[in-house]
Order: structure tokens, then sequence, then C-alpha cells
């Protein structure tokens, strides 16, 4: 089994929201594309957020950014209001 699993990532991701609110990932297949997203950024020239990555391909490396909470997933909303500004 891999580690993180999906289930955690979703929990670390969704850690932040308020109760009440609606969280940010929602589903496996939510995870799976802001992890390729990320992933595709670092293969573009992006900076790893974390320390000592040299070795690992860029997938590993998103996955883990986003189970330390080094990455953001923004929602819909969110990212609509960054774009504004």
């Amino acid at each position: 089994m891999l580690r993180p699993s999906y289930s955690d990532l979703i929990k670390v991701v969704n850690s932040g929201v308020e109760p009440g609110e609606q969280p940010v990932v929602q589903s496996r297949y939510s995870i799976v594309i802001a992890a390729a997203k990320r992933a595709r950024q670092i293969i573009g020239g992006a900076e790893p957020e974390i320390p000592g990555c040299y070795n690992k391909k860029p997938l590993s490396i998103a996955v883990e950014e986003l189970y330390q909470g080094k990455v953001k997933i923004l929602s819909e909303a969110d990212a609509t209001e960054e774009e504004d500004n």
C-alpha cells in the first residue's frame, strides 16, 4: 500500500475547513487532479517546497507537499477571487 493513502491526504487537505463549510476536496478524483497539476508545475520548473527531494519523481514530490501542507488546494471560488485580484 502506498503512503500516504487517499483518505489520509483528504483529511490533511480538509483539516483547515471550518465546521459547516464545504470541504475543499470531496473525492479521490479531486486529490489526484490536484497532485497531477502540482507535478506538472514541478516538471515545468517550479521549485519543490520540501527539502531533499532530488531523487524523487515529480508526482511523489507533489503528494508529499500536499501531505505536509506545503501546497494548498484552492476551491473554485477562492481561485476565481485570486484571479480577479
